[in-house]
């Protein structure tokens, strides 16, 4: 009997000294819990992971190697590789008598991301996409161009060389339907705003997007220009790839860092 009441006495001591800890640890979380700066919270009580900038470079390759044109085409007197960087210049002895361009030739790509750093020291010149070379004039071009002006008037709009000219000015979003001339549907900024983006006479990084019927052109990590061509006769959806020097007064362009992700 006396076995027997010790040993309920001993249940009843452990049962309290466990509910004494168990609420001891539970004060302590409270405790800790409480001395924590408060979690911030969007409006509604819920917590949301939002959009940050994408630096992704998976899927990306060079096509340029950064020593020499190899994949490349173009007037030997207008094109060369110096520091690093494929640089094409203009004389007043060297003039060509139209635009002429340095050709990738490593394939025709359909929808792709392309990025490039460029500096421009006068004049204009830009990147050409989903591109024709001319049948009689060897290194001339005709197709969608990424323009680039010293003056940074054109910079950043959607431009097609030897065809319907002007498609997205910067700052705008065009639509062509079939036969149509560009219509403005909506705007991605103020162009003069815009433009203030833009490093003159500095590096430079155009990043353009073509998927399907829909070409985006970005300079600097902001959307100049956004084009849907509905255009079916006119419209290239697929092409080539070059660098252009333009014709006028004497000009120098130079590109580093080309690489291309096949979509």
């Amino acid at each position: 009997m006396l076995f027997r009441n010790f040993h309920h006495s001993s249940t009843r001591v452990a049962g309290r000294l466990m509910t004494v800890v168990s609420s001891s640890v539970v004060l302590a979380i409270l405790l800790t819990a409480q001395s924590e700066h408060p979690r911030k919270r969007p409006a509604g009580g819920f917590s949301m992971e939002m959009p940050q900038p994408l630096n992704d470079e998976t899927g990306f390759k060079p096509i340029f190697d950064g020593r020499t044109l190899t994949g490349w085409d173009g007037d030997p007197k207008l094109w060369r590789v110096e520091n690093g960087n494929i640089v094409g210049e203009t004389t007043a002895a060297t003039m060509p008598k139209q635009n002429s361009f340095l050709i990738w030739r490593g394939g025709s790509p359909a929808d792709f991301e392309l990025k490039a750093q460029y500096r421009l020291g006068a004049v204009n010149s830009g990147i050409q996409y989903r591109s024709i070379e001319l049948p009689d004039i060897r290194w001339a071009m005709k197709g969608y161009q990424a323009d680039i002006d010293a003056e940074e008037r054109f910079t950043g709009q959607i431009y097609e060389e030897r065809g319907r000219g002007f498609l997205a000015l910067r700052g705008q979003f065009t639509y062509i339907a079939e036969g149509k001339k560009a219509g403005v549907a909506g705007s991605l900024g103020d162009g003069e705003q815009l433009k203030s983006l833009i490093k003159n006479g500095d590096w430079n990084e155009y990043h353009i997007i073509a998927r399907g019927n829909v070409l985006t052109q970005i300079l600097n990590g902001r959307v100049m220009s956004i084009l849907i061509d509905d255009d079916v006769p006119n419209r290239k959806m697929s092409g080539l790839i070059g660098i252009q020097l333009h014709l006028g007064p004497p000009m120098k362009m130079e590109v580093r860092k080309i690489r291309i992700k096949i979509l």
